[in-house]
């Protein structure tokens, strides 16, 4: 007998930057996925060979591949949900800050794209920086007239499944069962893990604490560092993104109770863009959770993050006001 889940779980989606590092790994999770029926798939290269070797997986999401600035409009057309991982990746001694010109002009193009073709989509932005990309995409979506603050998500889901997995290292725990929230922005010192808000409940000696604290702020650099000029985070990232997607599409499908943090326009701090948990709903973010109760040990991490938070949300709100 059909529930009522499985008559809506026809869902749209589509991966811009679906040839690069985080775009195949995330295409092959969502193409996994029950939760999608049709995947479209777009870049500036190799879309065509991506998608015909993913439509050969026997599951029920029809792919199709989509190349160049001419075929962007078709990948749009009828999306409910639009993940953008196009750009280029860090290389070592590179901050995510470094990437800022290639990358805000690419989103900007993107989410034009998505505000002519699918105005109503959630967009999922991975493309670092996440601080500013996040910006970028609302102000372009607004010059259209289609913004909706409710449907713009910047991916930070892969701190959160960091903490978790760093946590549960520390403690002896299973890393499924650890849920640590992360709030703030995605990159470095904006990066702040909610520890004493962890469950199950743990605790850890302050040199500890901080010492787990700048590793999870860092992790990316790790990653960067040890894959030595070879790319950055792109499996982690596109578990992450793909985490992050499903919890999205279960929430449009009417589950209920659907919490994850994401950088999204928000009133919760004097940052006009943070990261704090969402419920999540059919129509994209229900309910903000806010910071909830902080300890002064995190009171002071939100502090010293919020001057660079404003910066690079500034620097993407000007790139719009001065595009041509």
């Amino acid at each position: 007998i059909l529930n009522s889940h499985t008559l809506k779980n026809n869902a749209k989606v589509a991966v811009l930057g679906a040839a690069g590092g985080i775009g195949q790994p995330l295409s092959l999770l969502l193409k996994n996925s029950p939760l999608v029926s049709q995947l479209t798939l777009y870049d500036i290269a190799h879309t065509p060979g991506v998608a015909a070797d993913l439509s050969h997986i026997e599951t029920r999401a029809q792919v199709t591949g989509h190349i160049g600035p001419d075929q962007l409009g078709a990948a749009l057309k009828g999306c409910e949900v639009v993940v953008i991982p196009a750009g280029v990746p860090r290389k070592p001694g590179m901050t995510r800050d470094d990437l800022f010109n290639t990358n805000a002009s690419i989103v900007a193009t993107l989410t034009d794209a998505c505000a002519r073709n699918c105005p109503e989509a959630m967009l999922c932005i991975i493309s670092n920086p996440v601080n500013s990309t996040v910006p970028i995409a609302s102000e372009v979506l607004k010059k259209h007239g289609v913004y909706n603050p409710n449907r713009v998500f910047g991916v930070t889901t892969l701190d959160i499944v960091r903490a978790n997995t760093f946590v549960a290292e520390l403690k002896g725990l299973d890393p499924a069962r650890v849920n640590v929230p992360v709030v703030g922005g995605h990159a470095g010192k904006t990066i702040i893990p909610l520890i004493s808000q962890c469950t199950p409940k743990v605790e850890f000696p302050v040199d500890t604490l901080t010492a787990l604290t700048g590793r999870i702020q860092e992790a990316g650099t790790e990653v960067v560092k040890a894959k030595a000029g070879a790319g950055s985070a792109t499996l982690s990232m596109a578990y992450a993104g793909a985490r992050f997607t499903f919890s999205l599409l279960d929430a449009m499908n009417g589950k209920e109770g659907v919490v994850e943090c994401s950088f999204v326009r928000s009133e919760e701090t004097e940052c006009k863009y943070f990261s704090t948990p969402l419920l999540l709903g059919k129509h994209g973010i229900e309910k903000n959770l806010g910071l909830g109760k902080l300890s002064a040990f995190e009171e002071k991490l939100v502090a010293d993050a919020m001057g660079e938070l404003k910066g690079s949300i500034k620097k993407g709100e000007d790139f719009v006001l001065n595009m041509k």
